[in-house]
């Protein structure tokens, strides 16, 4: 007599799925095409008026993204991400030809430029969300470190590739060519996610809180959940300390050591390279079995690293630093993103995506002039140490935190293990 095995196929491994892939491909031309729609709006804004309607025009892009982000996760949870996304790559498509067309008659109003990156800052907010909520529908748990590992050096590869691409468009053919690159960038991520079938939203665990649909619903829940509530503060801290630093310190700290531009592009080459291998291992790694000591460990080597880095004296210190802190960047910052797609329950994805993103897109650069101040103050080092002490708070909430510290393959919160075919109770 025939025996037919009832055991389950093992899942398809992210980096051989489809379905994976197509996300990643539309994401990274996400990427690209934002970056390269910054520079060609910059471009035009300071041709089109002097420097004050430039930075007119830039924060009018900034601000709604940073005003719509929350209510664009509460929408992505409504309706659903693949809605979404799709909505809103057709809708950039049509500003970035409105804008293309706009440039080719004359010389456009700087009233003009306002209106498009408003639009396209409010779409953004919508699209951000939206397709961090969707790896979830398209793939099981145990695959969401690869996932992340790879959303990760897709950053990275976009990093590097659109300023070059960006300048070389305008250089050849002006902003209308950049504008229309971006449409084709738009069109080619709706075309990929147009031909997605994500899966139904994945049922949470019996006992596990699935808030209900709305805004002020997704906050409450973040703000009772044992484990997501500390990883915010925590991912938020680590973003914090990371990003003023390296944003704002690194330009004045190359000044202040004599090392010039050439040096500035080594040590933040050296940043980008370690940050890909970091998060390329964990793509191969595909697990996280300790999330719990991991995620605190991995920050104090990035204080470590920055303090290092804000105190060399000779680039090839400053370099060694850099790569160090890359390599504990990419580790750290996809686990974290690992972390909150498992611990989250999925109903409330678009929502607590929102808020990661906020954050770091929103939030923080607001911190940036007071970077600047402190610098002026009391020199480079000292953004850079202060970095590094954000960190420390990071990590000292890490480890008062109970249920974030017990998270561990004993305790159900090993992320990405083959064993691990539903979601884990962790709330």
């Amino acid at each position: 007599m025939a025996v037919t095995s009832t055991t389950a196929a093992p899942p398809r491994l992210a980096h051989r799925d489809p379905r994976i892939l197509a996300w990643l491909g539309a994401y990274t031309a996400s990427l690209i095409g934002d970056q390269v729609w910054f520079l060609a709006l910059s471009w035009t804004a300071v041709r089109s008026g002097d420097a004050t309607q430039a930075g007119l025009v830039l924060a009018a892009g900034s601000l709604p993204r940073a005003l719509l982000m929350l209510p664009g996760g509460a929408i992505v949870d409504r309706y659903g991400p693949r809605r979404v996304v799709i909505g809103s790559d057709l809708v950039r498509c049509v500003v970035m030809l409105v804008a293309a067309l706009a440039v080719a008659a004359s010389s456009p109003a700087i009233w003009l430029l306002v209106a498009i990156a408003l639009v396209f800052g409010a779409v953004d907010a919508l699209f951000m969300p939206a397709v961090g909520a969707l790896p979830v529908r398209l793939t099981t748990r145990t695959q969401l470190v690869r996932v992340q590992g790879m959303r990760s050096v897709s950053q990275r590869v976009a990093t590097v590739v659109s300023a070059p691409i960006g300048g070389a468009v305008l250089a050849w053919g002006d902003a209308e060519s950049a504008f229309l690159l971006d449409a084709a960038l738009f069109a080619f991520s709706l075309v990929l996610l147009w031909r997605l079938r994500p899966g139904p939203l994945p049922e949470a665990e019996t006992g596990v809180e699935e808030p209900e649909s709305g805004l002020w619903e997704g906050l409450r829940y973040v703000a009772r959940h044992r484990v997501l509530r500390p990883l915010l503060v925590v991912t938020a801290l680590m973003e914090a300390g990371f990003a003023i630093p390296m944003n704002i310190g690194i330009v004045l700290l190359a000044d202040d050591a004599g090392w010039g531009p050439g040096g500035m592009g080594l040590v933040l080459g050296a940043w980008g390279i370690g940050a890909a291998i970091g998060a390329l291992g964990l793509t191969v790694a595909g697990r996280v079995p300790h999330p719990g000591l991991l995620l605190p460990v991995g920050m104090l080597v990035m204080a470590t690293s920055l303090v290092g880095l804000g105190y060399a004296s000779r680039i090839g210190v400053g370099v060694a630093c850099a790569a160090v802190l890359g390599i504990a960047t990419g580790v750290v910052g996809g686990s974290g993103n690992a972390l909150v797609q498992t611990a989250c329950a999925p109903g409330a994805l678009g929502r607590v995506t929102a808020i990661q993103m906020l954050v770091g897109v929103g939030l923080i650069p607001l911190l940036y002039p007071v970077g600047g101040l402190v610098a002026s103050a009391h020199g480079p080092s000292t953004v850079f140490a202060a970095g590094a002490g954000a960190m420390l708070v990071g990590v000292l909430v890490a480890v008062v935190s109970g249920p974030f510290r017990r998270l561990s393959p004993a305790g159900g919160g090993e992320i990405g293990s083959r064993k691990d075919s539903g979601p884990t109770t962790i709330i």
